[in-house]
Order: structure tokens, then sequence, then C-alpha cells
């Protein structure tokens, strides 16, 4: 060890020293490091410095994706070099779902790190200005915009913690140079060579044929993506002014919507779409929000399905529906009627929403409270009169006045005794239905909170 030390002082003295304090100093004293080290020669040199760096505050994790036979023994040789470099290690096993392998097994990876990663500690990766360079290419290829030109940041704040690539402005070469400087062990992973996965050809067939041309292609590609960053960051200032100024996660406003330029309109669609999720929409299928759902004849009720969620118009808005919430709306409700009984200051919570019974102004009688009463979903064709308007109107009416949102309309449930209607279960409340039954300083179930 106290070669390795040597050597490291010698490193940590020349180029490293400036690179490394610099990133550092972006974190606060004590803060906290979980590496992910796959076993290769960029993350075992990485393990390695942060281990010699923090040695109080590194922790590291090797996540076994089990898709290669000799899996479980590169996770011993990361477990052996943690033993002696004396720092915590984690074997995190994990199964890749089916589909595409690359994006299944980052998935995988990522949720482990998450798996592990606490409150205070900041996720460190290996990945290097090649690895910057290749990203660029290979979303270049799939048409990618801005943000995914801008590619691999050195800080990364993601939702639930903070991502650190401390060797994202250095070379392949430097990397490998600094590891046989240190002798350290570390495993080729045969599927870097595997031509089938996009990555690899990219680094072993289409790489050297353009560094022959360009020479300094891979500095040219990483700076690019660094330029990139600035102009994404000075869009998501615009964005932020947009998104703001048109609405918020669930809804947008047709009318702000459309006093935006063509641009700045499809930036704000693609990033609200996007959501929470890790990737914006495809480029196609913002055309697709924009013709077959905002600009749809107004009484279509057109609905465009992305990623686990509906988008849809209604009233001069354009709404993002989680799947389930639009094709429960989708589904006939139950015909048949329950048995339920209220009492005072009871907790109900229904389709519609939570209610409470409360004391009301006008209301039910008192007497209903603990009697047998009937709900029902509403079937269509039901007539309500209202209590204080005139007349029986179609219930229809009602809702639509009410302006309840289509896909809330099937929660919508009717309370009755003896074929007498009381009262209306809406998300926007209860309607109380005029009826022998009603009374002054009687109760209503009023509504709390939405489901």
């Amino acid at each position: 060890m106290r070669s390795a030390l040597s050597t490291f002082n010698e490193i940590w003295q020349s180029q490293f020293r400036t690179l490394f304090l610099s990133e550092l100093q972006r974190f606060p004293a004590g803060t906290a490091f979980l590496i992910g080290c796959s076993g290769g020669m960029d993350s075992m040199l990485l393990l390695h410095f942060m281990a010699i760096l923090c040695p109080q505050h590194v922790r590291a994790i090797y996540v076994d994706h089990q898709l290669q036979q000799p899996s479980q023994a590169w996770g011993q040789l990361v477990a052996e070099q943690c033993r002696q470099l004396n720092i915590p290690c984690i074997i995190q096993p994990v199964q890749v779902a089916s589909g595409n392998l690359e994006n299944q097994a980052r998935s995988a990876r990522y949720q482990a790190f998450q798996q592990h990663l606490k409150s205070h500690e900041v996720l460190v990766l290996a990945h290097h200005q090649q690895d910057q360079a290749e990203t660029v290419l290979l979303r270049l290829f799939s048409g990618a915009g801005i943000h995914g030109l801008a590619a691999m940041r050195e800080v990364e704040q993601r939702d639930h913690y903070t991502l650190w690539r401390p060797f994202l402005s250095l070379s392949r070469e430097q990397i490998a140079a600094w590891t046989a400087q240190l002798n350290l062990p570390y495993v080729d992973d045969p599927s870097n060579q595997d031509t089938h996965y996009d990555r690899a050809w990219c680094r072993k067939d289409l790489w050297p044929m353009l560094q022959s041309r360009f020479p300094q292609m891979q500095q040219a590609v990483a700076r690019s993506s660094y330029l990139m960053q600035d102009a994404e960051d000075i869009l998501q200032d615009v964005l932020q002014d947009d998104w703001q100024r048109c609405g918020d996660s669930n809804q947008l406003n047709l009318q702000m919507l459309d006093q935006l330029s063509v641009a700045r309109r499809r930036q704000l669609l693609s990033a609200w779409m996007k959501g929470e999720g890790q990737y914006r929409p495809p480029f196609e299928m913002v055309q697709c929000l924009q013709a077959e759902v905002i600009e749809a004849q107004a009484d279509a009720q057109a609905a465009l399905h992305w990623n686990q969620y509906y988008f849809v118009r209604f009233q001069g808005h354009i709404y993002r529906l989680a799947q389930s919430c639009y094709l429960a709306s989708k589904q006939q409700p139950p015909a048949d009627q329950q048995q339920i009984c209220f009492s005072p200051e009871q907790m109900i919570s229904l389709p519609a929403g939570n209610f409470q019974i409360q004391s009301a102004q006008v209301g039910l009688a008192w007497n209903l409270l603990g009697q047998k009463l009937q709900l029902s979903f509403r079937q269509g064709g039901e007539k309500i009169h209202l209590h204080g308007r005139v007349g029986r109107w179609p219930l229809k009416k009602a809702i639509q006045e009410a302006q309840i949102f289509p896909w809330l309309r099937h929660t919508i449930q009717i309370i009755s005794i003896d074929n007498v209607m009381l009262g209306v279960f809406t998300p926007k409340g209860f309607w109380l239905a005029q009826s022998v039954y009603c009374e002054a300083g009687g109760w209503q179930p009023n509504l709390i909170s939405q489901p």
C-alpha cells in the first residue's frame, strides 16, 4: 500500500489534484459518497482514488446484473479491493427486465443505486470523456435535441440524490496510464466488444474510423456537449417562465399556449409530457399531441396515449391523466345498488372523494342517520330536482354545467331511499336533492378531499 500511496501522491501532485479539488469543493465538508463500481478499469481507479482521498466517507456498490457467467467473480474482485482499502462494499444482484438490454440493465442498475443511497450520500460514477463523446454521437443518431446532446453533466441533481462524475473531462488513455502506474486489477467485460450493442459498435467500429479522420474528435464532441449544456440551461429558464404562465404538471391552458412561438410551444409540450419520467417523448409524439388532440375538432373526444399517461383536451385546457384514471372512465359503472348507513361526523371514502357527515343549514333529516340507504352509480338518463332550483332536469346537464371532468364522471353516485333521490356524490361535492327528507338544520356529506 505504501508503494501505491507513493504513486498516487505523484499523480495527485500533477494533473489530478486541480481537477479533483475543484470538484470536491462543490460538496459540504463531511459529505459521504457511494461509488458505483463495476470492476472495470475506470471504476476501479475511481474506487482507489476516493478511498485514499475520503477514507472515512466512502462506500462502494457492485451491481450484479447476472447476465454473464463470471459476474459473481467480478463482484468478489471489487469486494476484495474494498477490503484492502478498508471501505464497506455492497454486492447487489438485480434482475434485468426483457426488452432493450442496454436500457433495461441501466434502469436496474440505477434502481439498485437508489435502493442503497442514504439521504446524505452522493452517487459517484466513473464516466469519462470518451463515454461522453459516445453518448453525444448515439443521441445524435437517434435525433435528440439540446437536452439529449447535452449528455452527461459532471454534477447532476436528480429527483432524490446528487450524481457526481469526476472523471468526465479525463481521456480513457489518461485513466489507463494511471491504472497501470498503480498496478490496479480490473476486469474486461466481454460485452464491451460485442458490436450487437450500440455503444460497443460505436466504440469498436465507428470510433477508430472517425478518429483517424478527426484526431481531436473526442475533445471536440465532448466540448459540444458542454456548449449544449449552456444552451439547455438558458432554455430551461425560458421553459420555466412559459410553464408557470401556461399551467402546471397536470394541465396547460391552450389559449396561453397558443401565444407562444412554435418552437417554445414544442419545447413546453415536450417537457410537460415527460413529467417525472427520465426521457422526453420522441419528436413525432409531440407533433401527434398538437395535431390529434390540441387541434382536434371542439366536440372530438381525442386522446393520446404515451408512457403510461393519456393526454386529453377539455374546456380550453389539455390534461395529463394517469392511465388507470383514464381507462377507469371508459368502463361501464356497475348497475347494482349497495346499502349504506351514516352516523354523525362519520368519514366516508367514495370514488368521488372523501366526505364527512356534518350539520348544515339545510340538509337531510336527522332520522335518516342509521337507516339503510341505497347507493348506486349513475347509469345515464337520471333527472334531479336540485335543492334551491326550480323543477327537475337531467343530471347529465347539471354535470356539464358544473364542468366536471369527463374522466371523473364515472365516480358519481346517487343516494336514495325507497326510490326517492336524496342527493348525488360528485367530485365537486354533494348535491342535495329536493325531497320530503330535506329539513332546516339537517345534515349533509361534505367533501373533505379528493380520493
